[in-house]
């Protein structure tokens, strides 16, 4: 009762002060100029916190809903998926002197050889208007004496589920770089006792950031797809802040000729 009562109170102060300065606009050349000035004062400092308001209300709803799954997808998609990291605020969404083997969320695992790590990941909110994914991923590098660094991601069933070597698998991405970088992409998929691997260089200098698997090119046995999953790896990464705006997977068959 309470609620609705406050509700309801709230409603009629607004309408009271919209009659209130409807009768002020139109009473105003009626005023003398002592009355102006006392209305104008009034007018502007009602104006300054209405500015605010509507800045910071255009502010927050201009950034990409929490949730997202839009991203454009190409001609003749059968299944299509943004990771939770990029569409939802993560419970636990940073970690520093990241070991090898943390889970970030419920999807992305680090790997690396480090003997002491100066690796730190977190999940950032986006915040530029070109920018449809909700979150990214930041990941900075100090000291690095390791070999190798990656990031692995699991792909749900849907994009196994009616797998065939007539597909394409097609990743998209929008990277940041505080320096040059070589970013690749191995896609692997276990069928039976095999894993297939299939490997492409992200293409950060190009407008659009993608790469395409195209399984005729593969030994994959349909009959006994079971699971599949990505990885990024990282090349020279010392001294370096990578931050994964976007990260976008879909799937199509290929055109038959």
């Amino acid at each position: 009762m309470a609620v609705i009562r406050s509700s309801v109170l709230d409603w009629l102060a607004h309408r009271g002060a919209l009659k209130r300065w409807r009768r002020a606009a139109r009473q105003a050349p009626a005023y003398s100029f002592k009355e102006l000035r006392r209305e104008r004062a009034k007018a502007r400092k009602l104006r300054y916190e209405l500015n605010e308001l509507i800045a910071l209300a255009d502010h927050r709803l201009a950034l990409p809903v929490i949730g997202s799954a839009v991203f454009p997808k190409p001609h003749g998609t059968d299944w299509a998926w943004r990771p939770a990291l990029w569409r939802e605020a993560l419970a636990v969404p940073g970690m520093s002197s990241a070991q090898s083997g943390t889970r970030l969320g419920d999807e992305i695992v680090l790997f690396h050889d480090c003997k002491h790590s100066e690796l730190t990941l977190r999940q950032v909110r986006n915040l530029r208007e070109a920018d449809l994914a909700p979150f990214g991923l930041r990941m900075d590098v100090f000291n690095f004496d390791g070999s190798f660094l990656s990031l692995a991601l699991d792909l749900p069933d849907g994009a196994v589920d009616g797998l065939k070597r007539a597909h394409l698998i097609r990743v998209d991405a929008i990277v940041e770089l505080e320096k040059p970088l070589e970013i690749f992409v191995r896609l692997n998929i276990k069928h039976g006792p095999n894993t297939e691997q299939l490997v492409r260089e992200l293409p950060l200098k190009e407008d659009t950031v993608m790469v395409e698997f195209d399984l005729a090119y593969s030994k994959l046995n349909e009959k006994r797809v079971e699971r599949a999953w990505i990885d990024l790896i990282f090349e020279n990464p010392q001294m370096s802040q990578v931050t994964v705006r976007d990260l976008t997977l879909s799937r199509r068959p290929r055109a038959e000729f």
